[in-house]
């Protein structure tokens, strides 16, 4: 390899438009990596991906809501890759719940050090926490008020589709991972007080205490018998208590209603930020995924409960639904009846209890700036029949034990302000994340809450920093993809048939193998890409004959005169700043020089390559190069090195470099 090389530098924003699917995780998941190794039938080695930065892997691979699908750059030549499933594969048969599980934690637990720290919840965010903690080297004692661990994943998410094994195996594998002490049925508040847990000799508290309480509608009749709050409505379901329901149900969704209130204030009090934390805005789409699921879990367990008809109301229409649309699709193929585009206008009883929902037609939603203020058609009342309504408009955090001693700021709309780079409150020594601090969260945005506040926790405790990145260079000797690889069809997701689903029987089911490894094969291996680094040492100087350009199936690259190109001023200024790094970008010319010297360009659309590696085989002079790119972020949970999941039969050379210079 030649010495020259070991010293190219990689530009970090660059860098991550080549991992959509890993920049869209908000732990970093390497999904690419991992599904090219499904492909390879290397499903070891690919779980060992999967699980290392992701504690809650064999939940997320259920249950997440998957940005990384969202970003999957085959989406935009057919449909994304199955990752979420693809992960299911994988934990199915090497994860804490299989038959022959992997510990990805071995040889990578720390000494122990002399700090004990206390976790108020052990839902995602405290899970995550715990487990990095615990790697680190730390005592973690988590405190959760409910008799059972993982929060709203068994609290919250239906067994249908989250099996509780599969939860509880999940939490047996993270406590584990190092000195983690789990205290069941003790409530802050109750139990304890955030100031008596640092005067019991805790270094640090970590408030991840979730969103378990229900929101409200103001309208006349929600005190009606009958009338039940969605998010408690599925703790009392999950939580086996007795819990009686009508025939026919009515379930108001969600949708921009909780997005409303998750912005309204929800206490009165106002107080001042400082010590660098913020009043955090709860997301958008985060709140509607959320809003979406809650609607959809309410509606389905309560068909399971025995409920002869379920009805769901929302304001949005069909198409401005925000739950997924398998989603809606499954729920009307189990025989939930959906009234988009209604809005709920008073509640009907007869005897102190509920006989109908009287409702609005929805004229619009949101107003000229988009703001949510839904106006409704006059005269437009209509009436659904029911013995039950169940409002899931939405949850919010319960924060009546924090007490004035503790510290903690509260935001104005009734979340716990933090720094969101540490997590730390106001008070110091106390972090929070989740639902608790950002509002309605994703799983893996609360996974990644916890990882961070892990990171926080050790830099207060320690003064300690994580590492720089690290990137992996790996060239590519020989590089193939399928020769079917535009071909083959998103692999159908396998289902229990709709007669089937009754109780609380898993719905999605896993892949088989042969789907699995096809499935696999549709990756277009964002991670690897086409390098043009010719050099005169080497002899691979381009000698513009244009081959990669006609080899090009996807019409990505092409060659041009120089003076088809405009550098504006501003261009110009930019290229200048960043000349370090456009070495081979600007071979022998200078940014000041474009647009007044003669010459040619190749281009290329990297939004249009299918890293085929014809332009590499093609190239006569040997100046183009497959090479892979691998970012370690250097703590744990953080991605495993080329060397560990890299094949003997593979020729290629790694070669270790920094990100960001």
């Amino acid at each position: 390899m030649p010495e020259h090389k070991t010293e190219k530098s990689v530009d970090v924003a660059w860098l991550n438009t080549n991992f959509p699917c890993m920049m869209a995780c908000p732990v970093h998941t390497n999904a690419g990596r991992y599904v090219g190794l499904i492909a390879e039938g290397r499903y070891e080695d690919a779980y060992r991906l999967a699980r290392d930065p992701n504690p809650l892997a064999s939940i997320c691979g259920r249950v997440c809501a998957h940005p990384c699908e969202s970003a999957c750059r085959r989406g935009a030549i057919d449909e994304p890759v199955s990752i979420r499933a693809l992960k299911r594969f994988l934990t199915e048969r090497h994860g804490p719940e299989s038959r022959r599980p992997v510990d990805v934690n071995e040889g990578r637990r720390s000494a122990r050090v002399p700090y004990r720290v206390a976790i108020i919840g052990a839902g995602p965010v405290g899970l995550s926490a715990a487990h990095d903690l615990a790697l680190l080297g730390y005592s973690v004692t988590i405190f959760e008020a409910s008799r059972v661990a993982g929060g709203m994943l068994h609290l919250g998410v239906p067994e249908y589709r989250l099996p509780r094994d599969v939860v509880q195996a999940q939490v047996r594998e993270i406590l584990a991972a190092g000195e983690i002490e789990l205290k069941l049925n003790c409530a802050a508040g109750r139990d304890f007080t955030v100031a008596e847990l640092q005067q019991q000799g805790y270094h640090a508290v970590l408030l991840a205490v979730g969103a378990h309480s229900s929101r409200d509608l103001t309208i006349p009749g929600v005190d009606l018998k009958g009338v039940y709050k969605g998010i408690q409505f599925l703790l009392d379901v999950n939580l086996g208590d007795q819990l009686t329901i009508g025939k026919k149900v009515v379930v108001i969704g969600g949708g921009n209603v909780a997005m409303d209130v998750a912005r309204s204030a929800a206490r009165e009090v106002v107080r001042q930020y400082g010590n660098g934390v913020e009043e955090q805005r709860p997301s958008v789409e985060n709140v509607k995924t959320v809003a979406g699921r809650e609607m959809m879990d309410v509606s389905l367990s309560a068909l399971r409960m025995g409920a002869q008809e379920v009805h769901l109301v929302c304001l949005e229409s069909r198409p401005e639904m925000p739950a997924a649309s398998e989603e809606i699709h499954d729920a009307e193929d189990e025989g939930v009846l959906l009234h988009p585009g209604l809005g709920p206008n008073r509640i009907l009883g007869r005897d102190g209890r509920v006989v109908g929902l009287e409702t609005l037609k929805t004229k619009r939603v949101f107003d000229e700036n988009h703001r949510f203020s839904p106006e409704f058609y006059p005269d437009s009342e209509s009436v659904l029949e029911c013995d039950t309504i169940i409002m899931a408009i939405g949850q919010a955090p319960r924060l009546d034990f924090l007490r004035p001693e503790d510290g903690v700021e509260i935001s104005r709309r009734g979340l716990i302000a933090v720094n969101p780079e540490t997590l730390m409150t106001s008070a110091p020594g106390v972090f929070a994340g989740g639902d608790c601090a950002f509002g309605p969260r994703l799983i893996i945005d609360s996974v990644a809450d916890g990882k961070r506040a892990a990171a926080g926790i050790d830099r207060y405790l320690r003064g300690t920093t994580e590492p720089e990145a690290v990137v992996e260079v790996e060239v590519l000797k020989r590089h193939t993809m399928p020769r079917e690889l535009l071909d083959i069809l998103r692999q159908p997701l396998p289902l229990l048939p709709p007669e089937r689903r009754s109780g609380m029987n898993e719905v999605e089911l896993c892949m088989d193998e042969a789907s699995a490894q096809r499935e696999a094969r549709r990756c277009l291996h964002c991670w690897v890409n086409t390098i043009f680094e010719g050099s005169l040492e080497d002899g691979t100087l381009c000698v513009l004959c244009g081959g990669c350009v006609d080899v090009c199936p996807e019409s990505c690259l092409d060659l041009v005169s120089l003076d088809r190109f405009d550098f504006s001023a501003e261009v110009v200024e930019q290229l200048t700043e960043r000349e370090p790094l456009l070495g081979v970008e600007l071979e022998g010319v200078r940014a000041a020089e474009l647009g007044k010297v003669s010459g040619s360009v190749m281009f290329k659309d990297e939004t249009r390559c299918i890293r085929c590696g014809l332009c590499a085989a093609r190239c006569p002079a040997g100046t183009i190069t497959m090479e892979s790119f691998n970012l370690l972020p250097g703590r744990p949970g953080g991605m495993l090195s080329i060397e560990q999941i890299d094949a003997p039969f593979r020729e290629s050379v790694a070669i270790p470099i920094n990100a960001g210079k």
